[in-house]
Order: structure tokens, then sequence, then C-alpha cells
């Protein structure tokens, strides 16, 4: 009977050890940034995600834009300008509507790159990060971070070319500076080797900063003129890239 009495104090330093190793996983696990932890969404985006994964599987792919609304509208809005600079470059769009950083690395953990080695991809990925409070720029800037060692890990032949993200809002904002800090941390992965880095935003702005309806409606979303601006602007960048300079 003094068998339990003697080992009581033993066992109630264990029983602290292990309850301050759970707390302190759990503490961990709270400050984990959740732009770099890869999650899937529900609904439509299942589907889109499937077929993305469908044509993926068919293989022959050259180019992949990477990204949210902004690129899966390349379909939309862009339909046209893509046609005229990627028709015949086997492109493929990779974007999909309200991404955010975690969502594009989960997709691309399941099965969106698969079986494919493009030559080139163009990421433009974190506005949807950036709302209110829920990110800090170097949390975004995490992101899109994570978004290309991912690419690196599983397309090592494939140069990435990482875009700053677009300007969004009528004038300058806490916003905009913050997706600039995060892509200019994205950025700094550049080593013009394998990964590429381009900063267009300027190109949709008036000279104070000013951006425009008549190139983003609804002051995020691009149209035609505006798909049209992305694409020149970096056309010389993506020739190069793709290695058709002759």
């Amino acid at each position: 009977m003094l068998a339990p009495r003697r080992f009581a104090p033993l066992f109630a330093l264990c029983a602290f050890s292990c309850l301050s190793l759970l707390h302190a996983q759990d503490a961990k696990k709270a400050d984990k940034n959740a732009a770099v932890v890869p999650v899937p969404r529900e609904g439509n985006w299942v589907k889109r995600h499937e077929s993305i994964n469908e044509r993926a599987k068919q293989g022959d792919v050259d180019l992949v834009f990477i990204g949210d609304s902004i690129t899966q509208n390349w379909e939309g809005a862009g339909k046209e300008v893509w046609e005229k600079y990627y028709g015949k470059r086997k492109a493929v769009n990779l974007g999909i509507s309200g991404d955010r950083t975690q969502h594009v690395l989960w997709r691309l953990e399941n099965g969106n790159i698969d079986g494919i080695s493009p030559k080139v991809a163009v990421l433009m990925i974190g506005t949807n990060n950036s709302n209110g409070s829920d990110y800090t720029a170097e949390q975004i800037g995490e992101g899109i971070t994570a978004i290309v060692k991912k690419l690196n890990e599983k397309l090592p032949k494939t140069k990435v070319l990482i875009l700053a993200a677009f300007p969004r809002g009528e004038k300058p904002s806490p916003q905009r500076e913050k997706l600039a800090k995060a892509s200019e941390i994205a950025g700094s992965l550049a080593d013009d080797k394998q990964i590429f880095y381009l900063d267009i935003g300027k190109k949709f702005l008036d000279a104070d900063g000013t951006l425009s309806r008549e190139l983003m409606p609804d002051l995020l979303h691009l149209n035609p003129k505006s798909y049209g601006i992305w694409a020149e602007s970096i056309e010389e960048t993506l020739v190069k890239l793709l290695g058709e300079e002759k």
C-alpha cells in the first residue's frame, strides 16, 4: 500500500509535463499562420478544382496561370485577350474565384499540377487574404512564399513568374499598402534564374494613384482593356521565359 504513495509525486510530475506539452502544442497551432496551412473549400469550388485536375491529366501544358477570380476571369472578360496571347501556347488557367493562399496550396498538393511540367507558371494571389485584419502583410507574404516553394518542389523545371498583387480600391489605402508589402516579401525570392518577379500595378493607375473604373469597373476585377494591359506588360518576360526568343 506504500508504493502508490511513493510514486504519487512522479505521477503528478508526469501528468503536469504532459499537460504542459499539450498546451504548448495548442499554442503553436494557434500561432500558425493560416495563410500557409493548405485547406480546401466547398460547393462549386470543388467542381472547378476537379476540372483543373482533369485538364492536368491530359498533359501537354507549357504555361499555367495560378490565382483567384482575377486569374479565372481570363475565361470571362479576358477571353479574347487570352486567345490572342495564349491560345497557341498550350496555356491552362488554374484560377479559382475567391481563393486565398491556403486554398491554392491545397490545390497544388491535390492534383492541379500533377503529371505536367510547364515551362512557366504565372502566379498572382493574396488579394483575398488582405480583407480587414484577417492577415498581416507578413502573413500574406509567407503564404505566397509557401506557394512558390511548393511549385519549386513539385515542378523543379518550371520557371515561376510572381506578379505583385494588382492595386484595388479607388485611392491609395492601407489595404493597398498591405498587398504591396506582401508582394515585395514574396518578390524577394526572385533569383532571375528560376524565380522571377514583376510589379505592373502602376500600369493600371493614374499619376496620382487613382484606379479608374474604366479599367476595373468594381475597383478590383479587370475588364477586356485591363486584361490587355496585363498581357502586354508581361509579354516580353514570357517570351524569354518560354524560350521563344529568336
